[in-house]
């Protein structure tokens, strides 16, 4: 009787370890788990790393782009202001013009070279030549704050869809499991296994693609936020600015 039992557990524990270890290996590394994906797990993806890709161009663009235009604030500033103070408006537009990357240089430019226009003219500077100044100064602001914004749109998108793009190469996976099971007639590991594996695949990549996307994102985001209240302020000290101007020249 023991020996029967032992025959039959035996028995039962081979058939387990053959329902484990059935037919051939899977392959865990990427050219093998992309030799088992199907063309559906395939394309989502080419399209995650098409994502991908687009997302790390738009961080080092914005991410250059940001720090050019604060090293060169930081020269700009100082020397404008050192211009203005000695009421030299020429020469503060020719170094902000030295700076166009520079996201002050684009907004100063643009106010004192409408002030200046203006203060050319012959007669008292009206109070229409501070409104000009001041139309002139918000419509920089807002195609400068577009310019620092180039490109964000895409990254937030892609931080947003791109999860979900993944969890459809999830739902292409197990539909591939169940097919292995339909095909094969089996219900072992090796069965399966091939369609849990790009399941699981997808879901990663479309996570380590909108991960960063978003952190980047939010990131930039409040540089081109902090950059905007630099760009009032400037404004705003530039309108003084021509106020006591305007009031030097009627004294």
């Amino acid at each position: 009787m023991f020996a029967t039992l032992a025959t039959a557990t035996l028995c039962n524990v081979s058939s387990l370890a053959a329902w484990i270890f059935q037919e051939q290996p899977i392959g865990w590394d990427p050219i093998s788990l992309w030799h088992q994906m199907n063309w559906a797990a395939r394309i989502v993806v080419i399209i995650l790393f098409i994502m991908s890709g687009w997302s790390i161009g738009v961080m080092i663009d914005r991410w250059m782009a940001f720090n050019a235009a604060r090293k060169q604030s930081r020269a700009f500033a100082p020397a404008v202001a050192g211009a203005l103070r000695d009421g030299k408006i020429d020469e503060a537009i020719k170094v902000a013009e030295r700076n166009k990357k520079s996201h002050l240089a684009k907004v100063v430019t643009a106010g004192l070279m409408e002030f200046k226009a203006h203060q050319d003219s012959p007669g008292e500077i009206p109070g229409e030549t501070i409104e000009a100044s001041k139309r002139a100064l918000e419509r920089t602001e807002a195609i400068v704050h577009a310019e620092l914004k180039r490109g964000l749109g895409g990254l937030a998108t892609i931080g947003s869809t791109a999860p979900f793009v993944g969890l459809f190469g999830t739902v292409m996976g197990i539909l591939h499991a169940f097919q292995g099971i339909s095909e094969q007639k089996a219900t072992g590991l090796a069965a399966v296994a091939g369609g849990i594996a790009e399941a699981l695949v997808t879901t990663a990549i479309g996570l380590f693609v909108a991960i960063p996307a978003v952190m980047m994102f939010n990131y930039l985001t409040g540089r081109v936020e902090a950059f905007d209240v630099e760009m009032d302020n400037s404004s705003s000290e530039l309108v003084d600015y021509f106020l006591k101007r305007r009031g030097m020249r009627r004294s």
